[in-house]
């Protein structure tokens, strides 16, 4: 019987005659180093992750094992609509679900971030005002309490950017919106609640105002975690919003995705939509619909990141309407515990009834050493995640503070405990506080000659 070898199984193969320069470890070390590794990420399974405006919640491990049933994860996108009709009504009814939450007409699943929801919403935006004699509109009007990716999808889109300064409530001041209201405003973007946490009291004057003017109105959905069940964009005037799966919905997005974000559109912008959408016969067939003479194209390869869409799927089902209106509360309840203990210490801009998040003010403390970025260092010895820090930019010294809804009051107090601690080091001690942190295995890293400087790639030691 002849000798079954490399060459032989895989004939034409191509064979190193000089072994890869590669370190010389058993098994055993390596698979001890990635478990070291692994035990020193930090993730929400592991503590506290106040990250303001992203929405680091829990992520039920139900969602997981959904996405990993082998009818979802074993699919390929060129099979024949008849044999995965199972995935294609879970996007329908994701999508229906979708709808109700937000109040809009239709919406497409193909997004794949936030950003990229963005872009789809404002080239749908331009698309329609192309059609109906707006070539004239190039300006987009977006309040600095937005997002800042509003502003990049504005720019990316072609439109020149019009930013406006918040009222002294930290909202969108209805003056300064009248004034910068023309005929050539193509839309007005802004987030609801805004990046202080704070809901847009005079969101049906604002609307209302861009219509008669001539504009769409863009919402960024990226805390809709604050409102589910209470309040809908649709219902306050807005034509297009992206949803955040990978926030809103639970689906972890750490480290850059995956991600999904879904845009929902009202009757106006229906046309304009990403093909293919998804479609329901009367018999129950689902289809993928590409006869949209209007659409603006594709925004994705194929449908849009599916395990996201499974594991967002699996979260609205299981928590149902009563669940996702009891989220809202609870983060809204939380946001507005720790605002209320932590104000003494840490001044609040804007102190008034939040909504899931808020921001305070390091400015009294930063030149005694507890800057916004001195104390999230010194955060992490604790054993916790730091907030978001110098964002939104209409307060100094910012840290943006988000509890979600999936944390217990004993979490709360004793990020609280925490806070007050680093404050009385900064007033006591205040270079261990400037120089945090000390106990976690990287310090502080030159964050700048890292993004220039990437090591990419291993490489043996001269």
């Amino acid at each position: 019987m002849p000798t079954l070898t490399l060459p032989t199984l895989l004939p034409g193969v191509r064979l190193r005659e000089v072994p890869p320069r590669l370190p010389e470890v058993a098994e055993s070390e390596v698979v001890r180093h990635y478990t070291r590794l692994s035990q020193l990420n930090y993730s929400v399974d592991t503590g506290f992750y106040p990250l303001g405006s992203c929405t680091m919640k829990h992520n039920p491990k139900l969602n997981d094992e959904m996405a990993a049933v082998p009818g979802f994860a074993r699919l390929h996108p060129y099979q024949a609509e008849e044999d995965v009709q199972g995935v294609l009504r879970l996007m329908y009814e994701l999508e229906q679900a979708l709808l109700a939450i937000t109040g809009l007409r239709r919406a497409t699943l193909q997004p794949a971030a936030g950003a990229h929801g963005e872009l789809a919403g404002i080239l749908m935006i331009k698309a329609y005002h192309r059609d109906h004699a707006g070539a004239q509109r190039d300006t987009v009007v977006i309040p600095d309490s937005a997002h800042g990716t509003n502003l990049a999808s504005a720019a990316m889109a072609g439109y020149r950017v019009v930013e406006l300064p918040s009222s002294p409530r930290g909202l969108i001041d209805i003056a300064t919106l009248r004034r910068n209201l023309s005929e050539r405003t193509a839309a007005i973007m802004l987030t609801n609640p805004n990046t202080l946490g704070l809901f847009e009291d005079d969101i049906l004057e604002i609307s209302d105002l861009a219509h008669r003017a001539g504009a769409l109105c863009y919402y960024d959905g990226a805390n809709l975690n604050a409102i589910m069940g209470k309040a809908r964009p649709g219902d306050m005037g807005m034509d297009v919003v992206h949803v955040n799966l990978h926030k809103t919905f639970s689906t972890p997005h750490g480290g850059g995705g995956p991600g999904a974000g879904p845009v929902a559109v009202g009757p106006e912008l229906e046309p304009y939509l990403p093909l293919p959408l998804m479609h329901r016969s009367k018999e129950g067939v689902y289809t993928l619909d590409y006869d949209r003479p209007h659409s603006i194209g594709r925004m994705k390869g194929f449908y849009g990141n599916v395990g996201v869409m499974v594991r967002a799927f699996t979260y609205i089902l299981r928590m149902g309407a009563d669940g996702l209106t009891q989220a809202s509360e609870d983060a809204v309840l939380n946001a507005n515990y720790l605002r209320a203990r932590l104000r003494q210490l840490y001044p609040v801009p804007f102190d008034r009834v939040c909504m899931h998040e808020f921001v305070i003010t390091a400015a009294e403390l930063a030149a005694q050493g507890g800057s916004a970025l001195n104390i999230a260092k010194r955060i992490l010895d604790f054993g916790m995640h730091s907030p978001t820090i110098y964002f939104p930019l209409v307060v100094q010294e910012a840290l943006m503070i988000e509890p979600t809804e999936t944390e217990d009051i004993r979490t709360l107090d004793a990020f609280v405990d925490v806070m007050e601690q680093i404050g009385r080091e900064i007033l006591k001690d205040p270079e261990l506080v400037r120089t945090a942190p000390h106990s976690t295995p990287v310090r502080r890293p030159d964050e700048v000659n890292a993004a220039r400087n990437p090591v990419l790639r291993w490489s043996p030691r001269a």
